[in-house]
């Protein structure tokens, strides 16, 4: 059977003055301030998103694009709680989890542009680029890839003797990938610090989960290797605090490795070549209408108190303002010289760790 996980404990110095409210009923240890960043840092996503989606259009960004629109709250949750040395790792649907992790919006908006102010000097474009000052690990590819790279960071950690977690994401199309399972057993066989996060957007590349696996949940699919996780509401950002706590805790315990499947939505395609056919208009809007998780936070500040409209229309300018300027970043930054083809292909020193 699966291990129970260690609950998170809260500090006896927190405040629990200005606790926010699910609709659920449950109460999370959020302040006004800490619920005003999760309405920035989404923003951000969203708007970054958006003016990526026009430059593609405008042929500034070339190869693949695949954007994050409508899961911003699963990655912003989860960084909420994360510390100096903790790892993510991801798939090429990767721009929010740059952006919520703190690197800048300049770098990452000349990278897709495939300028030299990018995070990978132009030469990884939308589906790869780096930071290792961030601990950011990429963006990959090749479905599923990221999955036994990312057991590997958190084996490092663990080598090292630290606390620090690995976040591996991935979606519900690459669940299915024989790599996730060899992972599995590996993660769970050495206790390995690291959180699979299934991003289930329920499409994958464009094929229902329904028609693709019989499997109630994919991160039931873990009790197999006695492997611990939950399922949790990704359009709901103060769920996603609250699960990341917990899974969190349970890695920094020892207790090895966490699934945690999050139930999300794309708005867009799965790329920006996709025009998601596969599911209805009146689908997309309703999810837009009831659930989208900016909006859910909006309606909080304002029926809470915590903000006032004008609060909210400042952040909104403040946030426009950053993409617009990232957005012209990338168009005054060259493009690399020809012999940067000829670079970064072999290591001129290997660092004692990463």
């Amino acid at each position: 059977m699966a291990r129970k996980p260690n609950e998170a404990k809260t500090p006896e110095s927190a405040d629990t003055s200005d606790k926010i409210v699910t609709a659920a009923g449950a109460k999370s240890n959020v302040s006004s301030e800490e619920l005003l960043k999760f309405y920035r840092d989404m923003l951000l996503i969203r708007r970054f998103e958006e003016k990526a989606g026009q430059l593609y259009g405008m042929g500034l960004i070339g190869g693949f694009c695949h954007l994050y629109i409508g899961q911003e709250a699963v990655v912003v949750g989860l960084e909420s709680v994360t510390k100096e040395g903790d790892k993510r790792i991801t798939s090429y649907r990767d721009h929010g989890h740059m952006l919520a992790c703190g690197m800048e919006a300049n770098g990452v908006m000349a990278e897709l542009t495939g300028r030299v102010g990018g995070y990978s000097k132009g030469k990884g474009g939308s589906m790869h680029m780096f930071s290792r000052e961030k601990h950011f690990y990429g963006g990959h590819g090749i479905v599923g890839a990221q999955v036994p790279l990312g057991a590997g960071l958190a084996f490092a950690d663990k080598y090292l003797g630290n606390d620090n977690v690995t976040f591996a994401y991935f979606g519900d199309g690459a669940a299915n990938q024989g790599q996730v399972y060899e992972t599995y057993n590996m993660a769970e066989l050495w206790s390995l610090p690291v959180i699979f996060v299934i991003e289930n957007n329920q499409y994958a590349m464009g094929t229902s989960m329904k028609r693709s696996t019989k499997s109630q949940t994919l991160f039931g699919r873990g009790t197999a290797f006695g492997i611990a996780g939950e399922q949790v509401d990704g359009m709901d950002v103060l769920a996603m605090k609250a699960a990341s706590e917990k899974a969190t805790a349970h890695c920094r315990a020892g207790n090895g490795p966490y699934i945690l499947e999050v139930m999300t939505y794309r708005y867009r395609g799965h790329s920006m070549s996709d025009p998601a056919k596969y599911r209805t208009r009146e689908e997309v809007q309703k999810v837009r209408d009831e659930r989208d998780p900016i909006e859910n936070v909006r309606d909080l500040l304002l029926t809470g108190k915590h903000a006032t409209e004008d609060d909210l229309k400042a952040i909104d300018k403040e946030i426009k303002d950053i993409v617009n300027e990232s957005a012209e970043f990338a168009k005054a930054s060259p493009e690399p010289p020809l012999e940067d083809l000829w670079t970064d292909i072999y290591a001129d020193e290997i660092p004692s760790h990463a």
